[in-house]
């Protein structure tokens, strides 16, 4: 054996050991092909550990669906897809983007899409890579996205639906239209986790009893929540776009299963549309709230002017009579018993008139908080 095949060797052993080793962390999951074989008949379906234990089922297939669930995409993606004879720059280039991305290089094509879970308030995002060549659609997802892994145990009997005149095109685009209908499905779902969170607002704007200092910050993060929601739409609808009118060799140009693509657009606009629908409803909720808040400023402003002016009467009201009991309690006016029956008539009509123009001056300038009829 010469020296170069003995290194070929030792590169293929280690490529083993690694892919090996990208599959061990995946909690479980296994990769999945399912296949139209060349000779035709009824789909095959493999499972594996590595890439390379593929390779043999691939070269055997007309066309192949391959799913691949991994720990840590941004570092296993990579080899995975060079292993299975994706170029070195493929999945570099979709993750220099930030939520998807559409790169067509003629004789693959690479698309990143985002998958979207939503726990209350908090939207998790996470990539999922669909890599095209003439025979193989590659998916490769971290392995808490279950979507396609559930897609996958009926993914034989839709593949049987195919029709096999069809060319290696059409077949591509039948496969690859249903893998994006499939995470978009499941994105959408997750809309009515937000319009439940909305509902539970609603209902505690209503209750006039509901910290407002507890629903603001609530109605914050759900706007939050709508907003990183309707960037995931957004980039879905730029990657199907891109696919519908990007011209790629690898794509159909059949009117027909392009329109298929074009529904992909339509429902991925109308769920933006309803999204959009929500943030509106969610600032007049602000609105609301705000009007809530100068509400209840005005009425505590009216109780202490109430208050105010109550005081200021009764405060006019004590002040003559104390005045005069000072004045008429002094040793030079030398009031006696005999004098009390004169005393108290005074002081008690002295207070009435004073209440009672205290009140009738309040009134005329306007400075009573309340219409007193």
């Amino acid at each position: 054996m010469t020296e170069e095949a003995a290194g070929v060797i030792v590169i293929t052993e280690e490529k083993k050991e690694l892919n090996n080793t990208i599959l061990s962390q995946s909690n479980g999951k296994r990769a999945f092909c399912v296949a139209l074989p060349v000779s035709g008949g009824k789909p095959l379906k493999l499972t594996a550990d590595s890439p390379h234990e593929f390779i043999p089922f691939l070269k055997g297939s007309s066309i192949a669906w391959l799913n691949f669930p991994v720990e840590d995409i941004k570092k296993d993606a990579d080899m995975i897809a060079m292993s299975l004879g994706f170029s070195s720059s493929l999945v570099p280039t979709l993750f220099s983007s930030y939520l998807s991305a559409y790169e067509d290089r003629d004789t693959e094509l690479g698309l990143k899409l985002p998958a979207v879970a939503v726990k209350k308030f908090d939207v998790l995002i996470s990539p999922i890579l669909i890599l095209i060549r003439k025979d193989l659609i590659l998916t490769i997802h971290e392995a808490n996205v279950n979507r396609l892994i559930r897609f996958s145990r009926y993914a034989d009997a839709f593949m049987r639906k195919i029709k096999p005149n069809l060319i290696e095109q059409d077949k591509l685009s039948i496969i690859l239209t249903r893998i994006i209908d499939e995470n978009n499905n499941n994105n959408f779902e997750h809309l009515r986790e937000l319009e439940a969170q909305g509902d539970e607002l609603s209902k505690n704007l209503l209750d006039p009893m509901a910290p407002r200092g507890l629903i603001a910050p609530e109605i914050h993060n759900m706007k939050h929540a709508l907003i990183s929601y309707l960037d995931t739409l957004w980039a879905t609808l730029d990657v199907i776009n891109s696919l519908r009118h990007g011209d790629a060799e690898l794509i159909t140009d059949n009117p027909k299963l392009l329109a298929r693509i074009g529904i992909l657009s339509d429902d991925v606009n109308r769920h933006i549309s309803l999204s959009e629908h929500m943030s509106e409803v969610l600032a007049s909720g602000l609105e609301v709230l705000q009007s809530i808040y100068n509400n209840q400023l005005q009425i505590l402003n009216n109780r202490l002017a109430s208050a105010m002016t109550w005081l200021t009467i009764l405060g006019t009201a004590v002040l003559v009579p104390n005045t005069l009991a000072t004045i008429l309690g002094n040793s030079a006016f030398a009031l006696g018993p005999e004098d009390r029956e004169w005393y108290s008539v005074l002081l008690f009509v002295s207070t009435v008139v004073a209440t009672w123009a205290a009140y009738w001056w309040v009134k005329k300038r306007g400075l009573l908080p309340f219409k007193v009829d």
